[in-house]
């Protein structure tokens, strides 16, 4: 009996083991199937870019040719979304990003104040900033414009006028920069706008339909007027191609100096690897035979600063902002 049970013993230790081995292999398998896909190389899906605009201005234009090589090199569709904000400027689109999961397959383009001002209006995603800069690619042309038929022709005769009589802005979010360095600009030469709108778009339409007196908007935006509206002042550090005898707000007041730039954007916990590809996608696109033809075009600076250039840029803004902000608070 007791051979009979030591020999049971053995051969249920053997099954045992034989058991055991089983499990291991197959726990093996699933970790490596676990890494396998763990590690599967970026990108394996669609991929979206997130333009908190509506199709048409330049950020939207050049997003989607980033779009389309970002396809052309990686083989998976890429497409960009747009996420206009009704008035709430690029916030909406911005939050999208913020919470989608960090893992390259959402990216944002954004325009200064999305990683400058998100973190200070108290919408809970972009607080503290979530954000990191894959790249910051362009300078927006961007205008104070007035219809034909309006009494002043330069800043200072739209000055001069406002000072007796109400002027309407329209503008694409009183807490954006271009908003903020127009209001600055009025204070600065003694007047304030009687009344100011939000729009998501500001274009020809929006001056000849009467409902406002005066915009800033980009000058891809009313190029189909633009021999038909006049254009009082640019905004930015340069004067643009397409206007080179209209004063830059800088060369007004040297402390409303900001570069209304937009760039690539992601939250700060995508991987290093879906970084890399997004940016190398991009400075692709951005060499390409349509992306040169715009800038004759529109005259839309395009450059590539890359993520530490793109955080100087950044961090250099927000001062002139802060200054801006409190030359308006005066």
């Amino acid at each position: 009996m007791t051979k009979t049970g030591a020999k049971s013993g053995c051969h249920l230790t053997r099954k045992g083991t034989v058991e055991m081995k089983k499990q291991v292999i197959a726990l093996t398998a699933a970790t490596l199937m676990s890494a396998t896909a763990a590690l599967a190389e970026y990108p394996e899906k669609p991929v979206s870019f997130i333009v908190p605009w509506p199709p048409g201005d330049l950020e939207d234009v050049l997003t989607r040719l980033i779009a389309d090589k970002f396809q052309e090199m990686y083989g998976v569709p890429a497409a960009v979304v747009n996420k206009p904000g009704g008035g709430g400027g690029p916030f909406p689109g911005a939050v999208e990003v913020a919470t989608a999961p960090a893992d390259g397959y959402t990216v944002g383009s954004f325009v200064t104040d999305v990683p400058i001002g998100g973190p200070q209006i108290g919408i809970p995603e972009l607080s503290p900033n979530p954000f990191e800069p894959i790249g910051i690619f362009m300078t927006y042309p961007f205008v104070i414009a007035a219809g034909a038929d309006a009494p002043y022709a330069t800043w200072a005769e739209l000055a001069d006028y406002a000072k007796e009589n109400e002027i309407a802005l329209g503008h694409f979010g009183s807490f954006l920069p271009p908003t903020q360095i127009t209001f600055a600009a009025a204070k600065t030469s003694g007047f304030d706008f009687a009344s100011e709108a939000a729009f998501d778009e500001l274009n020809c339409n929006t001056l000849a339909s009467g409902d406002v007196d005066v915009i800033n908007t980009t000058l891809q935006q009313i190029q189909p007027c633009l021999g038909e509206v006049k254009i009082l002042a640019s905004i930015g550090k340069e004067r643009t191609s397409l206007t080179p005898n209209v004063q830059t707000m800088q060369e007004i007041n040297p402390d409303l100096s900001v570069a209304l730039w937009n760039g690539l954007f992601v939250h700060k916990d995508v991987p290093e690897d879906a970084r890399i590809k997004i940016s190398e996608a991009a400075q692709a696109a951005l060499k390409s035979p349509q992306a040169l033809e715009l800038i004759g075009q529109t005259g839309v600076l395009i450059y590539w600063q890359d993520p530490v250039q793109s955080e100087q840029q950044i961090e250099a803004d927000a001062a002139a902002l802060q200054k801006i902000s409190e030359l308006i608070e005066q």
